[in-house]
């Protein structure tokens, strides 16, 4: 059996989550789900990050101390994940115990392994980001994804030996050309290394909300390198019931575009620091944009857009859970910035849900009802629809693979669309009731029992239901997807459910 452990960023708890942070846990547990659908022993990780001085100034505005705003806002994370069907095995928070004790032992490794010094930090700091920047790195004294003015900084700190990390960082990229994907997202990160890595500050003594530093008292590790880490708290670095050996050959972070540098030249040195292989893989996401713009607390601020109106919850109440799901994993391809609209969401649910999926399905029911007296047929053999359902299922296959739910379900309305094509060209309405309209009908009903398993991992609960709707017993997912997608298994004789529209068209 396969593994496969999957992760997102955890988010931070400096305000509540948006339909930026749901498009990456949304692609995550599609991820999740589709390997769990082949049978591969699957973990997937989200949670939130909840130390830091942006955490600490939200909670000081909000009149909270950090530890209740955290409370507060990582419940908001899960409630919202909730209503996404997000399907997750662990939620983190940075402030459990489990996590304390991991970032102390890991970095206490570094330390010990001579990567890990004192000296005196001088620079320009963005708060928004948790990071530091350079005079040619900030834009005219802005942070340049923030487009905030920079703080300038000096302060005792600890030191990450990074610059001792170049060369085996770029014998690791050549070694492992698919380390990051996409391979544009690879390239940058491989630039920044040979543009050369200097060393960088990893502890605070400006700020007392994080982890304590276990051999200087005065410090606690700057917000980055405790959130790092959680990826191996998680599966038990430094414990007794440690499963690093198990799942980290398997790993595979899903990240935004935008802390490529942490994930993809920071956290790997500090991985060999302390003994141990980089994460397996990294998939880099591109940003929703709303009018052009990222998705950003910033962006509310200037009242270009109101994040209360692109809520997780607020949007699945508007459109449903599975077609916020759908119109996630659909418009975009992973890897590229995409738009973001109500209007978006409006099309593609008319179109592809309402007009070609649920009318596929609707009008299957009926015409079984009105010429089979609502009880199925079989498919036929040899059908027609058997050789498309076939190429259907190996691209869509092909897609999830390869991190590209996108052409997953391309994949699967191409099935659909064949489908709707089969019946106009035979018409069966217009039949009389017998074999031949039989043969038609059982084959539409096989086609769109392959479409159930192959909308599961993006619409599980669609999935459900039109399975249900078509007779069948037990889960959709009950059966491993090479099974459950071969042709010829829709069996005849039992009743269909016509049911209320799937998809109720919705106002242009």
């Amino acid at each position: 059996m396969a593994r496969f452990y999957i992760t997102t960023p955890i988010f931070y708890v400096n305000d509540a989550p948006h339909v930026g942070h749901a498009y990456c846990t949304v692609n995550a547990d599609a991820m999740a789900r589709w390997h769990r659908l082949n049978g591969d022993e699957t973990k997937f990780l989200t949670g939130t990050d909840e130390h830091g001085q942006k955490v600490a100034e939200a909670a000081e505005k909000n009149g909270l101390e950090p530890l209740a705003w955290a409370d507060q806002t990582s419940k908001r994370f899960r409630d919202a994940w909730d209503a996404l069907d997000i399907s997750y095995d662990d939620f983190i928070r940075t402030t459990e115990p489990r996590h304390y004790e991991t970032v102390q032992k890991f970095l206490t490794k570094v330390y010990e392994n001579g990567y890990i010094y004192k000296d005196v930090y001088r620079g320009l700091y963005c708060v928004s980001c948790e990071d530091y920047y350079t005079e040619e790195s900030a834009d005219a004294g802005k942070c340049p994804i923030h487009a905030k003015p920079l703080t300038e900084m000096e302060e005792e700190n600890w030191f990450f030996k990074l610059s001792a990390f170049e060369d085996k960082l770029r014998e690791y990229y050549d070694a492992h050309p698919d380390f990051v994907t996409p391979h544009t997202k690879r390239n940058e990160a491989y630039s920044f290394i040979k543009g050369g890595l200097k060393d960088i500050s990893i502890t605070r003594t400006s700020i007392k909300w994080g982890i304590p530093v276990p051999w200087d008292d005065q410090h606690v590790f700057y917000v980055w390198y405790d959130a790092l880490i959680n990826y191996l708290t998680a599966i038990g670095y430094g414990r007794e019931d440690d499963e690093v050996e198990k799942w980290w050959p398997h790993s595979h972070h899903l990240i935004g575009k935008e802390i490529i540098r942490f994930h993809c030249v920071w956290w790997p040195a500090m991985c060999m620091a302390a003994g141990l292989e980089p994460v397996s893989h990294v998939q880099v996401h591109g940003w929703l944009l709303v009018g052009g713009q990222k998705l950003s607390k910033t962006m509310a601020a200037e009242g270009s857009v109101r994040l209360a109106d692109i809520a997780p919850v607020q949007l699945t109440t508007e459109f449903g859970v599975d077609p916020i799901r759908y119109y996630l994993l659909r418009e975009t391809s992973l890897g590229n910035d995409g738009d973001f609209s109500h209007e978006g969401i409006t099309a593609r649910y008319n179109t592809d849900l309402a007009n070609n999926l649920g009318n596929l399905v609707a009008r299957v029911a009926a015409v079984v009802t009105s010429k089979c007296e609502g009880v199925a047929p079989s498919p036929y053999v040899n059908s027609t629809l058997r050789e498309s359902a076939a190429e259907a299922v190996r691209t869509a296959a092909e897609g999830w693979n390869r991190f590209s739910p996108q052409a997953g379900l391309e994949a699967t309305w191409g099935l659909i669309g064949e489908t709707n094509a089969y019946l106009e060209n035979h018409a069966p309405w217009k039949m009389e009731p017998g074999e031949e309209v039989e043969i038609v009908l059982g084959d539409a009903l096989e086609a769109i029992r392959i479409v159930a398993v192959l909308i599961a991992p993006a619409m599980p609960s669609v999935a459900q239901e039109i399975w249900n709707r078509i007779g069948l017993s037990g889960q959709v997912t009950d059966e491993l997807f090479a099974e459950r997608t071969k042709w010829g298994q829709f069996r005849g004789g039992h009743r269909i459910e016509k049911g209320q529209p799937l998809f109720p068209r919705m106002a242009d």
